[in-house]
């Protein structure tokens, strides 16, 4: 079968692929396209994020196709050790332990850690929408892609002014690994990420040089190291920036933007955040259900193993459909409708399961919490522009709008009363 995930309607509608998949008997496919083995239900989604002594982390960042030789030549000089992603054991729980030691993963900490920076950039940038009365504003540049990067520039002690080339070097790193450039395009982005790779290198050098003396990430990490390369290495510590400076806003950047979309596609979502915060933590939970902001992950398998009665062959690249098992109807009531009420939401896999379980879903469903809260008080007339229409750029793993065109609105729209009757019927009708 094909998959087809960079053309039609894929990327407007993944959904609709997803629910064929998960119709097939067979469970699990084989995507000629790709060259990669499909898995989409629930069950064998979490097996395989569980597993890692089955499923291997090793070429979870190696592009998707066929590197051409002038930018794979570029992608040799990265020397940056896996720690995160792409590391399996023995060295994977070695720097899991560093980055829970070093950096805030539970929801008191990230609360106490990490409260007043998001607290204080979502301001900066509401407060920039909203003098922005009767505009039309794209979401995405303007606040969803924004908050998380200026967010993780806080944390690891990088200044704003960087704030543009790494959004640059980030957004070419997802687009060279699962994206589907052409040659030149490859090698363009290839350089990009070798000057990433630098720069968080120089980054690193320059706290070593100085004295670990801050309280940022890299500082942290430094003095977690304490001059130990078996705690953990000097490179390890920037290959760990390296990540978190994409994972740390890409993901959540997704996640905004695809909650503001589900909230804005309907006055009443919006306004029920508005007159209720209280429910926005649901709202979220939902959201990273019925669209998350990576919706497929690599895996290679070391052995055979079957899932059903399908058998993939040891050394075989897997992608985990994790938006097709976050619509599995063996787990999840009317997966297809989006439903904050649901009780069955946490059972997403948004944020992984097991040994690579996402460190920063804490940070995440703050900066989430915190931005839909104070937005929706803040800009209580909301609303989307009428010739919105979804598209999202072309990927294996990170569903990104491309954008989100919304009108600034300051004035509350007419409140009407919100029943769970209304509410269910409300979504049966709302576009999906």
């Amino acid at each position: 079968m094909r998959l087809n995930p960079f053309t039609g309607a894929y990327l407007t509608d993944p959904a609709s692929r997803w629910r064929h998949l998960l119709d097939d008997p067979a469970g699990v496919h084989y995507a000629e396209d790709l060259d990669l083995w499909l898995i989409s239900r629930h069950a064998h989604v979490r097996r395989a994020l569980a597993d890692a002594a089955t499923f291997a982390n090793a070429l979870t960042l190696v592009p998707v196709y066929e590197v051409c030789p002038q930018a794979m030549n570029v992608i040799m000089q990265i020397d940056a050790p896996p720690t995160t992603a792409a590391a399996d054991p023995p060295v994977h729980p070695r720097t899991r332990r560093a980055l829970r030691a070093t950096f805030a993963n539970t929801a008191d900490r990230v609360e106490a850690d990490y409260g007043a920076i998001v607290s204080r950039r979502v301001d900066q940038l509401v407060s920039r929408l909203v003098a922005r009365q009767g505009d039309e504003v794209d979401l995405i540049p303007e606040f969803a892609t924004e908050l998380p990067l200026l967010v993780v520039l806080d944390i690891l002690g990088v200044p704003d002014t960087d704030i543009g080339r790494i959004r640059s070097w980030a957004d070419g790193q997802i687009a060279l690994i699962w994206g589907q450039p052409d040659p030149a395009e490859q090698v363009r982005l290839a350089q990009g990420l070798l000057e990433f790779w630098h720069y968080c290198e120089e980054l690193v050098r320059q706290r070593v040089e100085s004295g670990p003396q801050g309280d940022d990430f890299i500082s942290r990490a430094l003095t977690y190291r304490d001059d130990d390369d078996a705690v953990l290495t000097v490179p390890e510590v920037a290959s760990l920036a390296f990540n978190l400076l994409v994972a740390g806003h890409e993901t959540t950047a997704g996640l905004l933007a695809h909650a503001l979309d589900q909230a804005l596609s309907s006055p009443q979502r919006w306004s029920t955040i508005a007159a209720d915060p209280g429910s926005v933590p649901a709202f979220v939970a939902e959201t990273l259900r019925f669209a998350p902001a990576i919706d497929g992950w690599l895996r290679v398998t070391r052995r055979d193993v079957t899932l059903g009665e399908t058998t993939i062959p040891a050394g075989a690249r897997c992608l985990l459909l994790i938006g097709a098992a976050n619509r599995d109807p063996a787990v999840f009531a009317h997966p297809d409708r989006f439903d904050p009420h649901r009780s069955d939401a946490a059972d997403h896999l948004s944020f992984g399961h097991g040994p690579h379980f996402c460190i920063g879903a804490g940070l995440a469903r703050l900066e989430a919490g915190i931005a839909l809260t104070r937005l929706a008080a803040a800009i209580p007339g909301l609303r989307l522009t009428p010739e919105q229409r979804r598209s999202f750029k072309p990927n294996v793993a990170f569903r990104a709008h491309q954008t989100l065109s919304a009108t600034i609105d300051i004035t509350a729209p007419a409140v009407v009363p919100v029943t769970r009757e209304s509410a269910v019927a409300e979504m049966h009708t709302a576009h999906q």
